[in-house]
């Protein structure tokens, strides 16, 4: 049975650091599913430095709108994927799609595709909601779609980890 584990926290937490340690100890072949794109010089940083963290050690699939078309796609021989991250892909959806008053379809195909993953999943999202409710109804969407998703994806999970100072707390754990 393949296991599904979502990482979670704040933004500088850990997570993604976290999740390569975790896949790291699952046998190769390993896949990254990276979801941010290179928009700007900082972003451009970012992604090179996630780069540099996995090495050669992932075969790395970038998807910025359609990451559960990458599960399916993924070659039978993948042990582990390390998909980082969910929230930039909500950021990405609304970008592309402003007008989607908060429903994707890409959303709705992704969470059916959690329900027989192809391989361990390791899913790295950001905990958005727990901060003050933002003063924009951008910014309250956006909490409100990821809290939405993180929840269909955290009952689908068999462990939730919660990152707080580069420290895991398991939140869930699921017996196999």
């Amino acid at each position: 049975m393949k296991c599904i584990t979502m990482i979670t926290g704040g933004a500088r937490s850990g997570k993604s650091r976290y999740a390569l340690s975790l896949a790291r100890k699952i046998s190769a072949p390993r896949a990254f599913i990276a979801t941010a794109e290179s928009v700007d010089e900082e972003m451009r940083r970012r992604i090179d430095h996630h780069r540099q963290e996995r090495a050669s050690d992932f075969t790395a699939f970038e998807e910025p709108l359609n990451p559960g078309l990458i599960l399916k796609k993924l070659p039978s021989d993948i042990h582990v994927a390390v998909l980082d991250c969910l929230t930039v892909w909500i950021g990405n959806l609304m970008h592309r799609h402003p007008n989607a008053l908060g429903s994707f379809e890409e959303i709705d195909r992704f969470l059916p595709a959690l329900d027989q993953p192809p391989c361990d999943l390791i899913i790295v999202t950001n905990e958005v909601g727990m901060g003050i409710v933002p003063h924009n109804d951008l910014a309250r969407g956006f909490r409100d779609i990821a809290g939405s998703l993180n929840q269909h994806v955290a009952a689908k999970a068999d462990r939730v980890i919660f990152m707080v100072s580069g420290y895991p707390i398991v939140v869930k754990e699921t017996e196999s």
